[in-house]
């Protein structure tokens, strides 16, 4: 019976033991997206405004 719990606390002493592992851990860098913006877009409402203005002072 001895032998018994000895050989189980080796077993479990043993699979604790070589659970690790030796190689380095991979760490991933975060992933940076950037969302790119035409500048087209930036003008447009800008322009869209201005020829609006200018039709309301052409038509008054």
């Amino acid at each position: 019976m001895k032998k018994l719990v000895l050989a189980a606390a080796l077993a479990a002493a043993a699979s604790t033991a070589s659970a690790g592992n030796l190689a380095e851990p991979i760490v991933e860098a975060p992933v940076v997206v950037e969302q790119t913006t035409s500048s087209s877009s930036g003008i447009l409402v800008p322009l869209l405004l201005l020829v609006l203005v200018g039709a309301a002072v052409a038509s008054s």
